[in-house]
């Protein structure tokens, strides 16, 4: 019999999958915005200068390691429903730090700029 037990699998196996790529993407980008952070801090040294780009890469820190655990603890074992529930705070914390990095991207290109 084919039915709703192998729809819910087959949406598991996606949530997983999803889960599976936003892990290791987040992290590595939580060191990137750490390495910005400081080079970002010797250019603002260097030219006496203050900008909001650096608070607002410490705060996309955060959002990425949030994305990050969430879909690690995502990925161990429990029961489905908490499975999409970590795996949806997972996608719009990961989406809401991409989008607070390009806006830290503009913030940067019109403040270096100057």
């Amino acid at each position: 019999m084919k039915g709703p037990p192998q729809e819910h699998h087959s949406q598991y196996t996606l949530d997983e999958r999803a889960c599976r790529m936003i892990c290791p993407i987040a992290a590595a980008t939580v060191g990137v915005c750490l390495t910005a952070i400081g080079i970002l801090r010797v250019v603002i040294a260097m030219r006496r200068a203050n900008t909001l780009a650096d608070d607002l890469l410490a705060l996309d820190s955060v959002l990425f390691l949030i994305a990050t655990l969430t879909s690690y603890f995502a990925l161990r074992n429990g029961p489905a429903k908490r499975l999409h529930e970590l795996e949806r705070v997972a996608d719009v914390t990961f989406i809401a730090a991409m989008s607070l990095m390009t806006v830290v991207a503009l913030v940067l290109t019109y403040a270096l700029a100057v």
